[in-house]
């Protein structure tokens, strides 16, 4: 009730203003939602605030705003309680229009926003040659997430993944496929990126032991950075198969398929400017014949000045630098207004030193916004990093395929205890479903900056805060229409909304609530608030429908609840859609 609350807020100003003058009419009312429903639906604590400014008891204060406050439109006669708290309940004649109004409203009454801007979301952002592991799930899935939530706001969203796909792990790789596997340096259908993934761990190891092969490593970057005909048709070739294989897994998940490949390498050939860019507005000094950018608030161990080497002493340039040309042609280029990085917590220092650099340089102007979104580890049984027996990260593909194992053998359980018969189509459709949905709900239903431990069990259960939870809840509002040969689309604009029962008024509250709780996500980036505001939804719907009959009522209050089904099961397909989930019809 994004609407309800503006209005309100508004209302407030004006009885500040009012009561103790125009300084005061643009005052904040501190206006929130009421931690307990018995006091209402808002409060105001404001006169808590004044007290000391006006000299005056809060309570008295509070006496002299509602003394001038009108919300007869939309609330019932307000209430001060305790010090001076404004208590605020909604009139039921009030919400009954407000649901009739986002009835027919294909956005629920999520107005877009007036002032859209140009936004560049950053992710998933694997390395080129390696497989995706259970590291890149969250940047995947968060990505999509906010993506796909500041573009219904009203932004214009470029999701661009910023691959590793250049320097020495290209040179390491190349070298020893020339030397080992040279044919699969001729077409991409010779390799599959898991011998790509295995041949570059063997690359490293030759790399770290024997001097020669880090020499041929070093002479392969030289040749693919001098455009070697033979170097960079191998380049390609990688680069290929990788984006190729991660479109499989992305396709897989339902990530959004207008992700821009946009590598390290795009930005190779800006890399000197750069440099000489920084180096022209006096940021650059040289350090143990390294040119550095020094910074503010960062030390080494000896609590000397920290520097951020922008161009390595042997003239090479590392991921810093590739990071600050992406900031410079996202701000002159692309002309973005804000640009999201959701990486995990651990680079958090390295966006705060390369945004400083970027402030220094003049390319991040007060007007633009650049925010490290930071998400925690996901962690195993034991509360370690997830690894395999053998300690490496897991693949990705094995954590969803592993998801839509566990979820297919739940479904044919269910099916085989309620005697059931279902297509191999049906099952495998639904096991894929559910089990893809569980393992992004699971991820996006933490606070993005904890740490949470992969359970299947956990995260498929059918209680609780779970997407098979939230697929229920809608698979019931489809069991009503279907049972009811009910046709939602057909109730009409003109059907009446009633509101008498306590359980159809919390429901509607809840419902009205998605306007606000969309906007505080693409604020914050919290998409577990999304992912709570629909557990809420849930759980008010599941006791709605079990203390009131909704086929079975008389009309006009069975066309009344059925609208409140059909809101409910629109809310829940939207937010789910947000978070990158699909919805299903049957269970």
């Amino acid at each position: 009730m994004k609407a309800t609350q503006e209005q309100l807020r508004v209302k407030l100003q004006e009885a500040l203003g009012a009561a103790f003058g125009r300084d005061y009419a643009e005052a904040d009312p501190i206006l929130v939602s009421a931690s307990n429903p018995k006091f209402g639906d808002y409060q105001a604590n404001v006169a808590l605030s004044l007290a000391k400014q006006l000299g005056q008891q809060p309570r008295a204060i509070a006496q002299q705003i509602v003394a001038k406050l009108d919300v007869s439109d939309i609330c019932k006669p307000p209430e001060i309680a305790g010090p001076g708290f404004i208590n605020l309940k909604l009139k039921t004649e009030y919400l009954e229009a407000q649901l009739k109004a986002i009835q027919t409203n294909t956005r629920l009454g999520v107005t877009p926003t007036k002032n859209p801007q140009r936004v560049i979301v950053d992710y998933p952002s694997p390395n080129i040659a390696k497989e995706m592991h259970v590291g890149h799930l969250r940047s995947a899935v968060i990505g999509d997430c906010l993506s796909r939530i500041v573009e219904f706001v009203g932004h214009e969203v470029q999701r661009i993944s910023h691959v590793g796909d250049w320097g020495t792990p290209f040179g390491m790789l190349i070298a020893y496929l020339e030397e080992a596997y040279p044919e699969a340096l001729t077409t991409t259908e010779s390799l599959n990126l898991g011998d790509l993934s295995s041949f570059y761990r063997k690359a490293k190891k030759r790399f770290d032991a024997d001097e020669n092969f880090q020499q041929a490593a070093r002479q392969a970057v030289v040749n693919l950075q001098a455009g070697d005909e033979k170097t960079l048709l191998a380049w390609k070739i990688v680069c290929q198969l990788s984006s190729r294989a991660y479109q499989a897994i992305y396709d897989l998940m339902g990530i959004s398929s207008d992700i821009i490949e946009r590598g390290e390498s795009f930005y190779n050939v800006l890399l000197p400017e750069v440099v000489e860019e920084l180096d022209k507005k006096g940021l650059l000094v040289e350090n143990q014949g390294a040119k550095c950018v020094f910074l503010e608030g960062f030390t080494n161990r000896e609590g000397e000045p920290l520097p951020l080497i922008v161009q390595k002493s042997d003239g090479g340039y590392n991921y810093a630098a590739t990071d600050l040309a992406a900031i410079r042609y996202r701000v002159q280029v692309d002309k973005v207004q804000r640009v999201i990085y959701p990486v995990g917590g651990e680079q958090t220092n390295h966006f705060a030193q390369i945004f400083q650099v970027g402030k220094k340089a003049g390319w991040i102007t007060d007007d633009l916004e650049f925010v490290h979104a930071p998400f925690g580890l996901i962690l195993g049984e034991n509360g370690q990093k997830l690894k395999t027996r053998s300690g490496e990260a897991v693949r990705l593909q094995d954590l969803l395929d592993g998801a839509i194992a566990h979820a297919r053998a739940d479904i044919e359980n269910r099916i085989k205890v309620e005697e059931r018969e279902e297509t191999e189509e049906f099952v495998s459709n639904v096991a894929q479903i559910i089990g893809i949905s569980a393992v992004k709900y699971a991820d996006l239903s933490q606070n993005r900056t904890s740490n949470y431990i992969f359970s299947y069990e956990k995260m498929l259960a059918l209680k609780g805060n779970t997407a098979p939870y939230m697929l229920y809840a809608y698979v019931r509002t489809q069991g009503i229409s279907r049972e009811g040969k009910i046709d939602f689309e057909k109730l009409g604009a003109d059907a009446s909304i009633i509101l008498r029962e306590e359980t159809e008024l919390t429901l509607a509250k809840h419902l009205l609530q998605l306007d606000e709780v969309i906007s505080e996500v693409e604020k914050d980036l919290l998409p577990n608030r999304l992912c709570e505001y629909l557990y809420q939804l849930s759980d008010k719907f599941n006791k709605f429908y079990e203390n009131c009959p909704v086929l079975k009522a008389e009309e006009p209050v069975r066309t009344s609840r059925l609208v409140l089904c059909d809101l409910t099961a629109r809310t829940l397909k939207l937010g789910l859609s947000l978070l990158g989930i699909r919805v299903l019809e049957r269970m």
